[in-house]
């Protein structure tokens, strides 16, 4: 295993630890609204802490994104590191045991190393670039339908951005007609982490924010998957918006979605 990836797990897990015990505490738990539909508790900014305690221990010159407190370290450094202390934080307030912590390291500008660790189920989704996903130490490949007949599709409904409410309906309602079903989890990082593992056949949402998918996107890639905007193309590190499954189901999800796409959601 890359040592940047050790140290990448057992930073996650340093995180996970805070969260499963707040699980059993949640009179502690402190929530507040930093946003339209947006929450954060203490545990989401405690977690952070634990993550770049451990980082900054080991990479002192990195620099460092985290989701609730912004940029650590050094901006100018070749090795940045993405960090979502707790995806599906909603889930984790209304005790819905399905969030994980999210970790990416990305190496002169390329993903390299990511991990999403599920803490109350003890699963491990790693990569690093050109040696494959894993999950629990194990390979794990996409599924390879070859178009959306029986496929089981994840989704995020558009909470935030609920100006694509018509558009994102019109694309459901197409995707769910041709496909088998479809999912909404709450947590974009375990999503593209079960596309992966083959768990879902696909995934698509609006406005993700980079925390969300950065280490899911590498472990998707890794095993096979392709990721891309609503339009086919890689813009959706400015836009958010993304559609994930292997090759020949993403032409199958984005034929079916275009149609119904406003001018600013194929941007």
């Amino acid at each position: 295993m890359h040592p940047m990836l050790n140290i990448a797990i057992r930073a996650a897990r340093s995180a996970g630890n805070v969260i499963a015990k707040a699980c059993g505490q949640m009179d502690l738990v402190q929530t507040t609204q930093k946003g339209t539909n947006d929450f954060v508790t203490n545990i989401d900014k405690e977690a952070e802490q634990a993550i770049v305690h451990v980082l900054r221990k080991s990479f002192p010159d990195h620099d460092i994104i985290g989701e609730e407190n912004g940029e650590y370290g050094n901006n100018n450094s070749d090795y940045q590191w993405i960090i979502d202390p707790l995806d599906g934080t909603t889930n984790f307030i209304k005790g819905i045991p399905h969030f994980a912590v999210s970790i990416a390291l990305r190496h002169q500008g390329k993903l390299d190393q990511a991990v999403v660790f599920d803490p109350l189920r003890g699963e491990v989704f790693t990569a690093s670039r050109g040696a494959g996903a894993q999950l629990n130490g194990r390979r794990i490949r996409t599924t390879n339908l070859p178009d959306l007949g029986g496929a089981i599709l994840a989704t995020g409904f558009p909470f935030k951005h609920k100006h694509h409410l018509d558009a994102y309906t019109e694309t459901f309602k197409t995707l769910m007609v041709q496909a088998a079903d479809v999912r909404r989890t709450g947590s974009a990082a375990l999503d593209l982490c079960y596309v992966a593992a083959g768990r879902f056949d696909g995934f698509w949402e609006i406005g993700l924010k980079p925390w969300d998918f950065a280490a899911g996107e590498l472990i998707l890639r890794e095993a096979g998957g392709l990721i891309s905007d609503f339009a086919g193309g890689n813009n959706y590190l400015r836009s958010g918006n993304i559609v994930a499954a292997s090759p020949k189901l993403l032409g199958a999800m984005l034929k079916g979605m275009r149609p119904h796409l406003t001018e600013s959601l194929l941007k």
